[in-house]
């Protein structure tokens, strides 16, 4: 025998090998007879089959009945996902009652649909499926006979109410927010959204976990070409499970390695209801109340829900505010150790002795002991989030005047900069959106050090990087810095400012055909009082 001729049967062996390692799984020891047995529709074989499938979960529930023509019948179902009383009432009293006395007769008043009075019910044939379905949460039935069966969508399970939105809270909007429930979710956008151009696409994501996704949108306001693109990257993920939101944000956006986040996440339906209609997908998944809202920009993520409550002056004062200590927040350290260190002719004379005193007896340099403050800072907001709610805030606010106090005493670090980090770190909290806020508090210390190093200069090389790379991110294609960079007009009333309702007639230039939002002639009525001069 050739060498070639070996290595063909040695392949020849090996895919032999691993196609009977495939089918001996798939059909868990069963022979052609028992699985003829179980296609023909013999209900023991089929239950031995599902008992299979299902070893060793202690609250799946068979129940097995007799019904009809001394018909068997048998209910499956998860103890503790489905509402036994209405199994009772809905399912077993109808089935019961049938007063058929020929099989097949019986399993066609079943089988049609027609004699029970259960709505949405879904006709099964695989016993794959059906354990798929019992997994759900749904009830299923198998008659002796038949090979189709029938799942009853009866999943009833614990849930909390509907509550306020605790990290997004308003003072003059609404006071709903989303809960772990897909279904109510969407309940509560549809009440909102009363039109049939609201679409919802399902899927189910994880291996193990089969999580539904739904991507909802508005037909016609929405590009279908943005759909056609968070479909496809949510298709390709391959996971074994997925529990939230946040594991899918980490496959599809557009780069995982940049700092900055390019989906914005929410829990109130009202912001999720807005979003949609300018243009914009919503990522639901099941068991979370997390929703994901694509594409992105910064100055979205800059925005509140608070700010379309609000009379429009002062929502664009506090849009300022934002911007402003969203400066302090990455530059206020740098600046004080780039002046102190390299630039101490910029500060006046009178406050460059009251900060010269207070270093004084300072043993580290102004980047130590910038680094040293923040460092505990960061840890005393971190133990604040872990620790009990009913001492946490105690302790954090007790923990910062006790360890700054007992600091400036002691000479490790300088009541000036005490001040510094204090501000730097109420600033930060301004930042409405959390992850664009921790995006910001990590960049600060790489320009800490560029200012510890270089000065002035190092702060302002790491604001070009920080700016170019900002400029080349994406969001599914958006712009990050858009409407900014590049510019577009249109899109200023809801950026920057917050131009009154009336005057943003249209809707961002992200959205698709149909950009009018409002007619014309909103306020007509005004102008025609002007002109009469009333």
């Amino acid at each position: 025998m050739s060498l070639f001729q070996w290595l063909i049967n040695k392949h020849n062996r090996r895919g032999k090998q691993q196609q009977h390692k495939e089918v001996v799984p798939n059909n868990q020891g069963l022979t052609d007879s028992d699985v003829a047995i179980i296609n023909a529709g013999q209900l023991e074989k089929r239950l031995d089959y599902i008992r299979q499938q299902l070893t060793n979960c202690s609250d799946v529930i068979y129940h097995t009945f007799i019904a009809g023509p001394a018909q068997k019948c048998a209910l499956i179902y998860l103890r503790g996902m489905v509402d036994q009383k209405t199994i009772q009432e809905d399912v077993l009293s109808d089935i019961l009652s049938l007063d058929s006395q020929d099989a097949n007769q019986f399993r066609k008043q079943i089988f049609d649909l027609k004699q029970l009075s259960v709505s949405n019910l879904i006709e099964i044939i695989t016993l794959k499926e059906g354990i798929s379905a019992i997994l759900k949460g749904q009830v299923l039935l198998l008659v002796e006979g038949e090979l189709r069966m029938i799942g009853f969508p009866f999943t009833s399970y614990q849930m909390r109410s509907i509550e306020d939105a605790p990290n997004e809270a308003v003072l003059r909007g609404p006071r709903e927010s989303f809960i772990e429930s897909l279904e109510v979710n969407l309940t509560l956008i549809r009440r909102r959204l009363k039109t049939p151009d609201f679409k919802t696409e399902s899927m189910l994501i994880g291996a193990k976990t089969q999580t539904e996704v739904v991507v909802a949108y508005i037909q016609g306001i929405c590009k279908q070409e943005l759909v056609n693109e968070v479909n496809k990257r949510l298709s390709q993920i391959e996971i074994d499970s997925v529990l939230g939101s946040s594991y899918l944000e980490d496959f599809i956006e557009d780069s995982p390695f940049s700092p900055f986040p390019q989906l914005q996440y929410t829990e109130r339906p009202d912001t999720v209801t807005a979003s949609l209609l300018e243009g914009r997908v919503a990522i639901m998944v099941d068991g979370t109340p997390i929703v994901l809202l694509a594409p992105t920009t910064m100055f979205m993520l800059m925005q509140s829900a608070e700010d379309y409550y609000q009379r429009y002056i002062a929502a664009t004062w506090i849009r300022w505010l934002r911007y402003i200590f969203l400066i302090i927040s990455l530059l206020l350290p740098s600046v004080y150790i780039a002046v102190t260190t390299f630039h101490p002719e910029m500060i006046p004379a009178r406050l460059l002795i009251t900060v010269t005193s207070s270093r004084e007896v300072v043993p580290f340099p102004a980047l130590i002991e910038a680094f040293m403050m923040e460092i505990c800072f960061e840890a005393l907001r971190e133990a604040a989030v872990r620790i009990p709610k009913a001492i946490g805030q105690s302790i954090s606010i007790i923990g910062a005047l006790i360890i700054g106090t007992a600091a400036v005493q002691a000479g490790v670090v300088s009541a000036a900069m005490v001040i510094i980090v204090s501000l730097t770190g109420i600033a930060s909290f301004i930042i409405p959106h959390f992850d664009l806020g921790l995006a910001f508090r990590l960049l600060r210390f790489p320009i800490m050090l560029l200012a510890g190093i270089f000065g002035l200069f190092g702060i302002s090389c790491g604001m070009l990087i920080i700016y170019l790379h900002l400029v080349n991110l994406r969001s599914f294609g958006t712009p990050y810095l858009s409407p900014i960079v590049p510019l577009v007009i249109s899109d200023l009333k809801d950026s920057l400012i917050r131009a009154p309702w009336w005057l943003m007639k249209k809707r961002p230039s992200l959205s698709g055909a149909n950009r009018s939002r409002q007619r014309a002639d909103s306020r007509k009525w005004a102008h025609e009082q002007e002109e009469n001069g009333d």
